[in-house]
């Protein structure tokens, strides 16, 4: 999304919308499209920004809309006209339009009326972002602390951790040698230094790549990202890891597929059985 956002900038910020056209009324729900269009048409964007996963158009008047693309959306800039799938259309005044394209219709717009509206709602849904100053090593400590669901689920939870996809989880913790299965509240503190900074490198690696094509993303001229092509596991199963040889596996974690070289990354040791205490009917007879 911050690939998005950097090439999306310098082209909408300053042009007004001159016309939007909202052809899935699911894009917008449950607010109906012609709210969305009026409270939208006629503004200048002041200021494209973006907040986890959200691309947050700030407009004239305190007017916002925090756009998701999900799984498979994105944003073309002056697209074909046999472009399938466009979901929206947007003309500015001046310059080429927008298209936002989604085969699976998973994305959404929301509409938020004054700074307090945009506030609230990240504030109940996004916690810091790795890039975030603020995102330290005792944050994460605070963050992980006690905590029983595995790491990969903690990485993906974005009240905990704005931005982290499921691409960048495996990557991180891969190059910081913590297997996705490990119980977040049991890292050790050298584990969340190196988590910590492989997270952070995950993400610049991929804005540094303009983001990874898997099946549709692509950047705003139709141009497909790169960091696919670094990938140190996922994606790879089957595959000898880079670093080690071992074979990269792939599991299921937090729900999503996941890959992991189990030589690098140690599976967690099960628990040691306590001894079952012996009941008296187990004990001998006395005499």
């Amino acid at each position: 999304m911050e690939t998005i956002r950097r090439q999306l900038a310098p082209l909408v910020e300053g042009r007004t919308l001159e016309r939007v056209r909202i052809l899935d009324a699911r894009w917008c729900r449950p607010l109906a499209t012609s709210e969305v269009i009026d409270a939208l048409e006629g503004r200048r964007v002041e200021r494209l920004g973006r907040r986890g996963k959200y691309l947050v158009w700030s407009l004239s008047e305190d007017v916002h809309l925090a756009q998701h693309l999900r799984m498979t959306g994105t944003v073309l800039c002056d697209p074909d006209p046999r472009q399938t799938h466009v979901r929206v259309r947007i003309d500015f005044d001046g310059g080429p339009p927008l298209a936002i394209v989604d085969p699976r219709r998973f994305g959404t717009g929301e509409l938020l009326l004054g700074g307090e509206a945009l506030d609230a709602f990240f504030d109940a849904r996004l916690g810091l972002e790795p890039l975030d100053e603020r995102f330290t090593v005792e944050h994460l400590r605070a963050l992980a602390r006690g905590r029983s669901a595995p790491i990969k689920a903690f990485l993906l939870d974005q009240r905990r951790m704005a931005g982290v996809g499921n691409i960048y989880a495996d990557e991180a913790l891969h190059r910081a040698g913590i297997h996705p299965l490990r119980p977040t509240g049991r890292l050790s503190a050298e584990q969340h230094e190196r988590l910590r900074e492989a997270v952070i490198w995950a993400l610049q690696a991929g804005i540094e790549a303009r983001g990874a094509t898997i099946d549709d993303f692509r950047h705003v001229d139709g141009v497909w990202g790169s960091f696919q092509d670094r990938f140190q596991v996922h994606r790879r199963e089957g595959e000898p890891c880079a670093r080690c040889g071992t074979t990269i596996v792939k599991l299921v974690a937090a729900g999503r597929g996941t890959y992991v070289c189990e030589t690098c990354q140690p599976p967690p040791q099960k628990g040691r059985v306590k001894p079952r205490a012996a009941r008296r009917d187990d004990r001998s007879p006395r005499r």
